[in-house]
């Protein structure tokens, strides 16, 4: 369980920092994820297909495996 909150802490880590390079830096290199979010946003499908994702995303993380705290 360590393991896995460490892997995912160096993920979120590794995301947030990218993000903040890319709205530091100057040069339109690199888009921020929040710009990919954006241009995705604008287009119907485009808000369908991440809303499947969040879905997917939070299914797997907090409801598989989940046990009712009321059952025997």
């Amino acid at each position: 369980m360590a393991i896995g909150l460490a892997g995912w802490a160096i993920v979120l880590g590794v995301v947030l920092a990218y993000q903040g390079l890319c709205l530091v830096a100057n040069g339109d290199r690199w888009p921020a994820a929040s710009e990919v979010i954006r241009d995705v946003m604008r287009y119907p499908v485009g808000r369908w297909v991440l809303f499947g994702l969040w879905l997917w995303l939070g299914w797997h993380l907090f409801v598989r495996g989940w046990r009712f705290f009321l059952r025997g």
